[in-house]
């Protein structure tokens, strides 16, 4: 593939763009400078230096975001900042999109990708892909909480009851929940209905992928395969 080419597919602008970019001396490939935009290469596992940046070509980009509180998950974000903004230019330019959305005051796992399928399947509410939520409460949590979350809550405008798929008491005023479903402020409004009220939410998995411990705050990385087989591993 034409050098050019893969630096478009990357995000690394337009085709003028990349040429001039090539042309100007900031691409170098195995410590070499490569000034020739139609030089072929095999782009399977090429890493190549973008102004200094080491990238790998990647067909598809799959990330995971550690979502600070404060930021939306917009293209046009309203009150706050855009998770986008959180991101380099070349992602944002070759359109990942947020898989599925947090709210803007949830912080934890958010996953990003430019592969439509991807995005899809965990988004999807047949797929019922488990969410897992670290929920600080207001009030103190009881057994009769925890039963009305597990058996299932009445939410207005919803026509049947919502039940989390696990629930776990990690300390008085904090919960470990589990749900499959996908509803506007869901975890919020199950608390309330069950009598108690969120304070702060933070996402600590999704399917059998766990949050790094090591990934700070507004902090990204790229998903590897292995991270990839983790994330469909559940159940």
């Amino acid at each position: 593939m034409e050098l050019e080419r893969i630096l478009r597919s990357q995000g690394f602008g337009s085709r003028p763009e990349c040429r001039a970019l090539i042309r100007g001396g900031g691409v170098s490939i195995d410590n070499s400078l490569c000034e020739d935009p139609y030089e072929e290469f095999d782009p399977d596992g090429l890493e190549f230096l973008v102004g200094g940046t080491l990238w790998r070509y990647r067909k598809f980009a799959y990330l995971l975001l550690n979502k600070p509180s404060d930021y939306e998950c917009s293209q046009k974000p309203l009150h706050h900042p855009s998770v986008y903004s959180l991101l380099p230019k070349p992602l944002i330019t070759r359109g990942v999109q947020a898989v599925g959305r947090l709210d803007e005051d949830t912080t934890g796992l958010l996953l990003l990708s430019d592969d439509g399928q991807f995005i899809h399947t965990y988004t999807s509410p047949k797929k019922k892909i488990p969410k897992v939520y670290d929920v600080t409460v207001k009030h103190a949590l009881d057994e009769g909480q925890i039963a009305a979350l597990l058996d299932g809550v009445q939410l207005n405008d919803e026509p049947e009851p919502i039940s989390a798929t696990a629930c776990e008491i990690r300390s008085g005023y904090v919960l470990r929940m589990t749900i499959t479903e996908g509803k506007y402020h869901l975890v919020k409004r199950m608390l309330a209905a069950a009598g108690n009220r969120v304070e702060a939410l933070r996402r600590v998995s999704v399917g059998g992928l766990e949050l790094p411990s090591d990934l700070a705050l507004g902090q990204w990385k790229w998903l590897e395969i292995a991270d990839l087989g983790q994330l469909s591993t559940y159940g």
